[in-house]
């Protein structure tokens, strides 16, 4: 087994995905919301949405400490997991990766295509987005 670290992803495991899947991004979610959990935990909060066995969560989980993506505390009997990184990191990882494949590293054919989708933004989000265009425009956010 090849180990590299590449990437903001820092994989262990260069034969694992980069980015996290559909599921890891729903027990990421739980784990930003509720702060670090066992799999007994993420299990019980998963359950909720859905039939999901524990121990494809626990595998999940094992699968997302294997690529970087979650720390695991093993000091207790049930271990601990906590996300590497916040939800904000992971959200801008995760549209630069987009961007980059997609959108040939351009962020205006990005907005263009989402202004484009049909899908009006509400008035307050359109605010929000004219705000942080002018904090841009003043240097005062990185783009």
């Amino acid at each position: 087994m090849a180990l590299t670290v590449t990437d903001d992803w820092s994989m262990k495991n260069t034969n694992l995905p980069k980015r996290p899947t559909e599921a890891e991004l729903a027990i990421l979610n739980i784990l930003w919301q509720r702060g670090p959990c066992t799999v007994r935990d993420v299990h019980d909060e998963m359950s909720t949405r859905g039939r999901i066995g524990y121990t494809t969560i626990l595998k999940l989980l094992q699968i997302m400490h294997e690529k970087g993506i979650v720390l695991r505390d093993e000091s207790e009997r049930a271990h601990v997991y906590r996300p590497k990184r916040t939800q904000e990191q992971t959200r801008g990882q995760l549209v630069r990766d987009l961007v980059n494949r997609a959108f040939d590293g351009s962020a205006s054919q990005l907005m263009m295509s989402l202004l484009g989708t049909g899908k009006v933004a509400s008035p307050a989000e359109l605010a929000s987005i004219r705000q942080m265009l002018d904090e841009v425009d003043d240097g005062g956010a990185q783009p």
